[in-house]
Formats: structure tokens, sequence, C-alpha cells
């Protein structure tokens, strides 16, 4: 089921990497910004760009909230700050020239979504890869992506469909 949900959301895949792409080969650098797995995620798959495709580190950037602690443990409330997205996304000077994507599997979290609202206030193009329709962290991205999977079966983990339907995403968009 989670293929066929990304399956459904190509079309909107597709106007991100376009978007993505512009702004690339105009010299700019995409973000991934999330919390807990939907940050981890981003991280993996911005980490993996440089050896798998030989592009420089720096071009593609993985930020998570609570930071480098939060990749391998838990920080409890780091993704229910407002201020801290932008702070962490101003530590690497973005700029109208870079594109950057908030993860949030609920598509709610306070510190994806005001990390976007920040860039927009900036000029700074925004997308996102949300498994809710309609949700905040959609209304926030000029490029939204949503994966429909449905709930999960341990309730309240999104570790599993949701996560699933975010790294096949975020392989298409490095790829």
């Amino acid at each position: 089921k989670v293929a066929t949900a990304v399956k459904v959301a190509i079309p909107q895949i597709e106007l991100l990497i376009s978007a993505i792409t512009d702004k690339m080969l105009m010299g700019g650098r995409l973000f991934y910004i999330g919390a807990g797995t939907s940050g981890r995620l981003g991280i993996l798959d911005a980490s993996e760009c440089p050896p798998t495709y030989g592009v420089p580190y720096g071009l593609v950037i993985g930020i998570i909230a609570g930071g480098e602690q939060a990749i391998t443990s838990a920080v409890e409330f780091a993704e229910d700050s407002r201020e801290e997205g932008w702070n962490d996304l101003r530590a690497h000077n973005v700029s109208e020239k870079d594109v950057v994507i908030g993860i949030a599997a609920s598509g709610t979290t306070p510190y994806v979504i005001s990390a976007l609202e920040a860039c927009q206030k900036h000029n700074i193009v925004t997308g996102s890869i949300s498994c809710n329709p309609n949700s905040p962290v959609s209304d926030a991205a000029d490029f939204p992506v949503e994966v429909i999977v449905g709930p999960e079966f341990v309730t309240g983990s999104t570790r599993m469909k949701s996560g699933t339907a975010q790294k096949l995403v975020l392989n298409m968009i490095s790829t």
C-alpha cells in the first residue's frame, strides 16, 4: 500500500524535483529539515548523496530538531520549538538560492512548520513531505508532497508506513 500511495503523489513529487533542479543549476543547495524519524531520514538521504552521486559535501544538508544528539537518541520536546528550525537553517547560511524541504509525517511538527514559514518570509523556495492530507506543513510549503498511507500498525509510531513512504520520496528526490 505504501508504494501505491507514493505513486499517487508522483505529480507532486515531480513539481518539487523540478523546483529543486532549477535552484541547484543556479548554484543553490537542498536542505531537509525534520524531527525524530523524519529528521533522521533527511540526514540519511543527505549523507548518502556525496558517496553515491559524487556531489560535494554541503550540497544536500540534513537538519534535525535537537541537533546531532537527536540522530541516535530522542531529544524530547525539540520538535515543539518554533524558533530553532529557522536558527538551525541560518547556521548554514540558507539563502534565496536554496530549497528547504520540511519532513513531518503528521504534518503538524512546529519545528518544521515554523522553519518553512520563516523561509517563505525570506523568499526561499520550500517543499514538504507529509503523510496526512491538507496538513499545516503542506500549507507552509510552496511544493507540498502528501503521501497518504493511512494509520500505522502501531498507533502513534510514524517510523513504519510513513517512514517508508518518506524514504521512497527522498530517494526519488536525490536520485
